[in-house]
């Protein structure tokens, strides 16, 4: 019988070292003891990039590890139902009219980034509606159509718009912390709270939706309500992550699936155990990223797509037999 206290002790200790010390390196270390302007830097620049990543790839974790309970397969992941695309086509468009402004601190690619993310969310809830019922496989199928339909939009913006626009869309694709601030750290804030406490309250929803819908109607539960619902969790905090830090792929799917191997499967124990993995992961991520080639910096995307792909054929490999929808 699995003991899942003692990881997540493991993991929390591992988390508060890591946000203690990951502001310490980027291109050159900087102590605690720092004075003047190197002070600065440690407390206005890299602390809340540290804790902005740590939030991210917490709620990626939590977002990727919903959408694994809702479509009992251990290869989705928070993006799977096109929030990420539309995401990047709300930048990709704001980015090619040349638009510059912000609102409450935000910047306007990232307001246009979370606008096409609740789209792509309306929209797959929409065709599911107009389906009938709020299938697994339907849903599954309009987030996979409404990701190719706006990829298909992307490619045209990018392919009409100049050089210049097209690097900054693409370089905003490849998903990066490098503007994260304290702003933006309290803009996720709420994303988290609401996404968060939601999954948190259906922890007993989603372990009986893995077992089975059978088995969860059985028990009492609304099948239709809990899936709606933790749709929208999910796409909330993917959306407010992906307005900030562009598309960063992986973590919801790694984050989660190690955390059953460590705690199990009871969303008890889950929930906050793929919470720490998640932020801890992206956090060491992103530090790879600022000190790997110093003083240029690696998108971390790039970092995590690199640790992923290995993992997803890994996992394609090692659950053949257990991917079926």
């Amino acid at each position: 019988m699995k003991k899942p206290l003692l990881p997540l002790f493991i993991l929390l200790f591992l988390t508060l070292a890591t946000l203690a010390f990951a502001p310490l390196f980027g291109m050159a270390f900087i102590p605690f003891s720092a004075t003047g302007q190197e002070r600065e830097i440690l407390i206005s620049i890299r602390i809340p990039r540290v804790l902005t990543a740590f939030l991210a790839g917490a709620m990626l974790s939590l977002s990727g590890m919903s959408f694994q309970a809702l479509f009992r397969n251990p290869l989705a992941t928070p993006f799977t139902l096109g929030v990420s695309s539309g995401a990047a086509l709300g930048a990709a468009i704001f980015i090619r009219l040349g638009l510059t402004f912000s609102i409450a601190g935000i910047s306007g690619t990232s307001l246009g980034a979370f606008g096409g993310a609740m789209l792509a969310v309306a929209l797959v809830y929409g065709l599911t509606r107009i389906k009938g019922g709020f299938t697994t496989t339907t849903l599954l199928l309009a987030g996979i159509a409404i990701s190719f339909f706006f990829s298909s939009l992307i490619l045209l913006i990018q392919y009409i718009s100049g050089l210049s626009h097209s690097f900054r869309i693409i370089q905003w694709m490849m998903g990066s912390l490098t503007a994260a601030d304290y702003p933006k750290l309290i803009n996720l804030l709420p994303f988290l709270g609401a996404g968060g406490a939601l999954l948190l309250f259906l922890h007993r929803e989603m372990n009986l939706l893995m077992i089975g819908e059978d088995m969860a109607i059985s028990r009492g539960v609304n099948v239709g309500l809990v899936k709606k619902l933790i749709f929208l969790a999910a796409s909330l905090m993917v959306g407010g992550v992906v307005a900030i830090c562009g598309p960063i792929g992986f973590v919801g799917m790694m984050a989660p699936h190690i955390c059953r191997l460590l705690v199990g499967a009871d969303h008890r124990f889950l929930t906050p155990a793929s919470f720490l993995f998640g932020g801890l992961f992206l956090a060491l991520c992103d530090t790879l990223s600022r000190t790997l080639i110093a003083p240029s910096e690696i998108p971390v995307g790039v970092i995590t797509a690199l640790l992923g792909g290995p993992f997803f054929i890994w996992l394609l490999l090692s659950r053949k037999n257990e991917l079926e929808l």
